[in-house]
């Protein structure tokens, strides 16, 4: 498997094998369902097609519409690998969500976390990044409840959202949700996210040391750098504006330093690859508008602002050249985004 496509670590992977195996479903016999060898569980990183294939064919043998939940609150220390160690160590939870969001790709690429900053409160929300299959509900799901039960590993406090939402219809019984999460769960909403105090967000970490946390990210960095030294720019620059989009267009300037770049050599990377950042921050506005539209959770005018459009009347002039419609023709009856 060549370390450019979208890719998931095999932590992950034996997350939803050991979930499979308490239900009593062999490994061998999920890997037959999912259509992949038994060979595949000795590689370091599968294709985030394949893991969605898994996720379905687990969900399918076992017959647990929770099956998700279940998997997702089981993770521990060992599952995010060097990352689940500088979260640790990070001073705050919301450090170690950032630190999530740094180095993602050494868990997954199936997946990027956004913070939304409230006053008072604020949204963790999970962004999916599928590949040609579309993501299975159990995913996501396994995302959000992962992302509780971690928080209250490195916390060493039960911590509870406010709320959680999420983009698919309601698929588990609401008794597991409430086991889950302890907390109001909405469905057919505008994103995936958890919804949490700003004073649980911000609190010291009891096991917090700069220096250990430190010592964490120079390993973790260097295992960034092996991962993404095939990858290509334009995907990596893309993923990046899934969360960099919070409220404003970061410039070209910003991105060519996100990558170690000159803004010139930034630019020729992206030629060289087919692609110009303008279009590639279009492309993602565009997947992001048409999910955020189309999930009836969020104003109009609030998605204008988050992607970083000035006037709901720029907002609606974009959405008409994305797909002909008007962002109201669109909610009514929604259509695939084009492909980024």
């Amino acid at each position: 498997m060549l370390t450019s496509e979208p890719s998931v670590a095999m932590s992950w992977v034996h997350t939803v094998v050991a979930a499979a195996e308490r239900h009593g479903i062999t490994r061998e016999q999920l890997l037959a369902r999912a259509g992949l060898p038994p060979a595949r569980l000795t590689e370091p990183r599968w294709p985030i097609d394949d893991i969605t294939r898994l996720w379905r064919a687990a969900a399918e043998l076992t017959g647990d519409p929770a099956f998700g939940l279940q998997a997702g609150r089981t993770v521990g220390p060992g599952s995010f690998n060097v990352v689940s160690y500088i979260m640790l160590s990070s001073a705050t939870l919301r450090a170690g969500i950032g630190v999530v969001q740094q180095y993602q790709r050494l868990i997954s690429d199936g997946g990027r976390f956004q913070i939304l900053a409230g006053e008072r409160q604020s949204w963790v929300v999970y962004h999916p990044q599928q590949g040609s299959l579309a993501f299975s509900p159990h995913q996501v799901e396994a995302a959000l409840a992962a992302t509780v039960a971690f928080s209250r590993w490195v916390t060493g406090r039960a911590v509870r959202p406010r709320r959680v939402q999420f983009s698919h219809r309601q698929i588990g019984p609401q008794a597991a949700y409430a086991e889950v999460f302890a907390a109001e769960v909405q469905f057919e909403q505008a994103f995936n996210g958890l919804l949490l105090d700003n004073a649980e967000l911000d609190a010291p970490l009891p096991q917090a040391d700069a220096e250990l946390a430190s010592l964490h990210r120079a390993h973790a960095s260097t295992q960034l750098a092996a991962l993404s030294v095939s990858a290509p720019l334009r995907s990596r620059v893309e993923q990046w504006l899934v969360v960099a989009l919070d409220g404003r267009v970061p410039d070209r300037a910003e991105a060519a330093r996100q990558f170690g770049l000159g803004e010139r050599a930034f630019a020729r990377r992206l030629r060289a690859e087919g692609g110009h950042y303008a279009d590639l921050v279009d492309g993602v506005r565009r997947a992001l508008a048409c999910t955020a539209v189309a999930g009836g959770g969020e104003p109009f005018v609030r998605i204008a602002r988050r992607l970083g459009f000035s006037e709901a009347s720029a907002f609606n002039r974009a959405f008409r050249r994305w797909t002909g419609r008007s962002p109201g023709d669109w909610q009514q009856h929604p259509a695939p985004p084009a492909g980024r």
